[in-house]
């Protein structure tokens, strides 16, 4: 089954499936494995026990834009070579993080509430090519070339992952701690979208499009996964390690539309207009046989609408995720943090098994230095390396990931001695990624794709200690 995971991965610092970026200090530091702050909630559970006495609440709020974009090159394609940059844009509304933290003496119990997996919408408004390029190759067969009709295709999706996670942290030694935790994550998408080929004046007896597909299917699934997590404080010096077990996360489609429309006039010695209304057929007849019906009259796109057939599932696991993380005081005005991720996505199932797919898993490293400029205000900045694991297998038009640099910077402000403004900018830098094909989505044309990302993200926090 196709999966459109990463079609709506817009507010993510992390793995293919993950985001990591929750509170502000992420964003104007990158590394923050090794802190004792409100932020340790996720960073460092572990470390919480060495932090403020009594209560601590956060809110957090980032504003993401990116653009995911594909250029397409086909060669030979309907007498000439096809040329066309499928721009994606991503987007999402503010998205907010709350964090919660009461400590006493050796032990600390903490919360938070964010969005832990993509966060966001992206629409394609001319559609995508592994739908646009067979279908123009379809009507071809039959005698209908692309100045003979209007195409209009568009897709669209949201994708959100909502967690819910709760730590307990107790201090057994002197520099030793530990904490143990649950997060509770809840998927929720839909994926939406038509592509339609009118008839123009040179068909003018043909009244039915010549091809109408329409899509609308929602997803919903949630999973739940343990979190441990060990720190190591003496003096200036802060280790520490967590672990994030996989998150099996399992979703059911819910297809509100599915129809599937084509005009056989002039194609394979075919008359008449055929529509189906897929949703119901299936309901009917069962998915695998609507598959087999549709084979009949579409061939291979059949296989493209499979995956949003009612009550089909696909499965969004979240991977297993473990980090280790160094802070060192150098001062007690500069302080510095290196971390290092791993992503286990080749054990993370995802739609159609594509994470077999994958080279490796996902390694992240990350260093971030701030500094106090004086009792009032700190800046600071970071950077990461993210190296997917990407084989030419794994991409594919809905769902696709590049390579990056991120950089952050940014500052806090503290108002009073009990609050603190957090503010910050990061932006990811990516490597494109070329995919070439000797047989361009089924046609015989050989084609190439290159992926293309961009990422920017602004963000607002308070601290607050009661």
């Amino acid at each position: 089954m196709m999966q459109l995971s990463a079609l709506c991965m817009v507010a993510n610092a992390g793995g293919l499936m993950t985001n990591t970026n929750y509170h502000i200090a992420f964003d104007r530091m990158m590394a923050r494995g090794a802190t004792m702050e409100i932020d340790g909630v996720y960073s460092n559970p572990a470390g919480l026990v060495w932090g403020h006495e009594g209560w601590q609440l956060s809110l957090n709020f980032q504003k993401p834009w990116q653009n995911r974009d594909i250029k397409t090159h086909v060669d030979g394609f309907l007498g000439s070579d096809f040329d066309q940059k499928y721009k994606g844009k991503a987007s999402a509304p503010i998205v907010p993080a709350l964090f919660a933290v009461y400590k006493h003496d050796r032990w600390a119990v903490s919360s938070m509430l964010g969005i832990v997996g993509s966060g966001g919408f992206v629409q394609y408004d001319d559609g995508v090519p592994m739908f646009n390029i067979p279908i123009a190759a379809k009507l071809a067969q039959g005698g209908v070339m692309p100045a003979q009709y209007t195409l209009d295709s568009q897709m669209k999706g949201k994708q959100y992952i909502y967690g819910w996670q709760t730590n307990f942290s107790y201090k057994f030694h002197e520099n030793f701690s530990a904490a143990v935790g649950v997060r509770v994550n809840y998927y929720d998408g839909y994926y939406r979208g038509h592509v339609v080929a009118t008839p123009g004046a040179a068909l003018a007896t043909v009244v039915n499009p010549l091809i109408n597909l329409q899509l609308d299917c929602l997803q919903r699934g949630w999973g739940v996964a343990p979190i441990i997590s060990v720190n190591y404080h003496k003096g200036p010096l802060t280790l520490s390690a967590r672990y994030e077990f996989r998150t099996a996360i399992s979703t059911k489609n819910d297809t509100k539309t599915l129809l599937v429309g084509m005009t056989g006039a002039g194609m394979n010695g075919a008359t008449g207009y055929y529509e189906t209304d897929v949703k119901a057929t299936a309901d009917m007849i069962g998915t695998e046989a609507t598959v087999q019906a549709l084979s009949g009259q579409m061939g291979e796109m059949a296989g493209k609408v499979a995956p949003y057939l009612p009550n089909e599932k696909t499965r969004y696991d979240m991977p297993a995720l473990f980090v280790l993380a160094a802070g060192y005081e150098f001062t007690p005005k500069l302080r510095a943090m290196i971390e290092y991720h791993f992503f286990d996505d080749r054990h993370a199932k995802m739609g159609g098994d594509r994470q077999k797919t994958l080279k490796d898993g996902t390694h992240e490293f990350l260093a971030g230095v701030e500094y106090d400029i004086n009792k009032k205000f700190t800046v600071s900045v970071g950077g990461q390396r993210t190296d997917y694991g990407l084989k030419d297998d794994y991409q594919t038009h809905t769902s696709f990931a590049c390579d990056s640099y991120s950089v952050g910077l940014g500052g806090a402000y503290n108002i009073n001695e009990r609050i603190r403004l957090n503010v910050s900018y990061f932006c990811s830098i990516y490597d494109d990624y070329t995919k070439k094909t000797s047989a361009y989505q089924d046609t015989p044309y050989p084609g190439t794709d290159v992926f293309s990302r961009t990422n920017h993200v602004v963000g607002v926090g308070i601290d607050y200690k009661f």
